[in-house]
């Protein structure tokens, strides 16, 4: 008899899998145990068992799974056939339960992706969106997207095109695919027509070098940006991304402009500033795994060196998130300002590096939340939320909530839990009041429901 196979993905943030067929079991931790701190799978199918182990957190979305074995603190599922039952925060032998299971992913779109047809031509094929979808898509109908040749597409070069090339290549009409490397940029890529495609390969690299942002898009609808980061540098930037004007109103619900496995370092390859990553103003848009990530480590690191306030800042009606990572930041790591928004899965590292907590206040108030949903919000739901202490600088500093959100009928939270990684200081609650503490000798908290 065959052994069955086994495949080994031991990742932590932005290294998404997607598309997969693992014919046989999945393990998504190190060979011996080392710490896997968040990942992200769509879109596959895996016949075998999935062995989660010492993987901290995970966000499986549309997909197929034989069966999930683990669980270690915030296990989230969205329209995934075979997906475990939701146990978070029920007694599970001498442990609780940390598995959250939405049926359907109530807005998602596929990656787009580089193909050659049978005619031996390139092109790249853009998934239609979906709502309220369960299960793989591999399907490449034109019912279920449409497909781009080469020849509609400018192919940029690192270190030979520019902003100005670029740019005259956009506003000519052209899709964009980013090959792989660093562009440096002194004014943002400009799109403005609506239905442009950005695809980047091997994670190209997007940084500033005037004090700009990175990538602008305007009050168009539709427009599909995938495998991009954005590192920010110095000048500081007010913002790195921006997707539509302030006060945009132009969208389409059935074709949402779509952020795919977009990432942004603030700090880590070099010093870098910039007080917002990613703005999102456009309604009827689609986040669909995104890091924001104030490094804790790296090169050009430091509290007053690597400056970033906020990670994800969505003023936007009808926004949706699935897989949304937000790490460090040293205001509000997440500020919901639009209504009817909706996050399935979210992880959250508040800032290590505080030098005490005189430096992070918000008024009165001890620490600035990880996420934080605008007190006239009336319509706002999220779902398997993970915020995470440690800091590192041997002062007893404080958070006071992981989440602040108003008390509205319409503004609801399920399966919310804070962790004590280590380091001195904690978080008083895990949502506004509700909550007990995390702290030394009290590792995690968990809400079911709020309110």
């Amino acid at each position: 008899m065959t052994e069955p196979h086994q495949m080994r993905f031991a990742v932590s943030q932005a290294a998404p899998m997607r598309r997969m067929d693992i014919q046989g079991d999945l393990t998504i931790f190190g060979r011996y145990g080392e710490f896997a701190s968040g990942g992200y799978l769509a879109n596959s199918r895996v016949s075998g068992t999935i062995v989660s182990g010492s993987q901290q957190q995970w966000f499986t979305r549309n997909s197929e799974v034989g069966a999930w074995d683990g669980g270690v603190w915030n296990m989230v599922f969205a329209g995934v056939q075979g997906a475990p039952a939701t146990n978070f925060g029920q007694p599970v032998g001498d442990n609780v339960g940390v598995t959250t299971t939405v049926g359907s992913t109530p807005v998602s779109r596929e990656a787009p992706f580089l193909y050659r047809g049978d005619d031996g031509e390139l092109s790249v094929f853009v998934p239609n969106a979906k709502t309220n979808s369960s299960g793989t898509d591999w399907s490449t109908g034109p019912d279920a997207g449409r497909s781009i040749g080469i020849s509609d597409f400018y192919v940029a070069k690192a270190g030979t095109d520019d902003a100005a090339s670029i740019n005259a290549a956009l506003a000519g009409g052209k899709n964009l695919v980013l090959t792989p490397g660093v562009y440096e940029l002194d004014a943002p890529l400009a799109i403005d027509r609506a239905d442009t495609v950005v695809l980047g390969l091997g994670y190209a690299s997007l940084t500033p070098t005037a004090g700009n942002a990175v990538v602008e898009i305007g009050d168009v609808a539709g427009v599909k940006i995938a495998g991009i980061t954005a590192d920010a540098n110095v000048p500081e930037s007010q913002k790195l991304i921006q997707v539509g004007p302030q006060g945009a109103t132009v969208s389409d619900a059935a074709d949402p402009t779509t952020l795919t496995d977009v990432f942004v370092r603030v700090g880590g390859p070099w010093a870098g500033k910039a007080v917002t990553s990613i703005e999102v103003n456009s309604p009827d848009t689609l986040l669909d795994h995104i890091w924001a990530w104030r490094g804790d480590h790296g090169n050009g690191i430091g509290w007053d060196v690597n400056t970033g306030a906020h990670g994800v800042v969505v003023n936007g009606d009808r926004v949706t998130a699935t897989g949304l990572f937000v790490e460090h930041y040293q205001e509000e790591q997440t500020i919901w300002n639009g209504e009817d928004g909706q996050t399935i899965f979210y992880q959250n590292e508040i800032p290590y590096d505080v030098p005490n907590q005189g430096a992070w206040m918000d008024g009165d108030r001890l620490g600035y939340a990880a996420y934080r949903v605008a007190d006239d919000v009336q319509n706002h739901t999220a779902t398997g939320t993970g915020t995470y202490s440690f800091f590192n600088q041997g002062q007893d500093i404080r958070l006071e909530s992981g989440i602040q959100a108003p008390s509205a009928p319409g503004v609801s939270f399920r399966s919310m839990t804070a962790i004590f990684l280590n380091g001195s200081g904690g978080i008083n609650h895990v949502i506004n009041d509700t909550g007990a503490p995390v702290q030394q000798g009290t590792q995690r908290s968990q809400v079911v429901t709020y309110p």
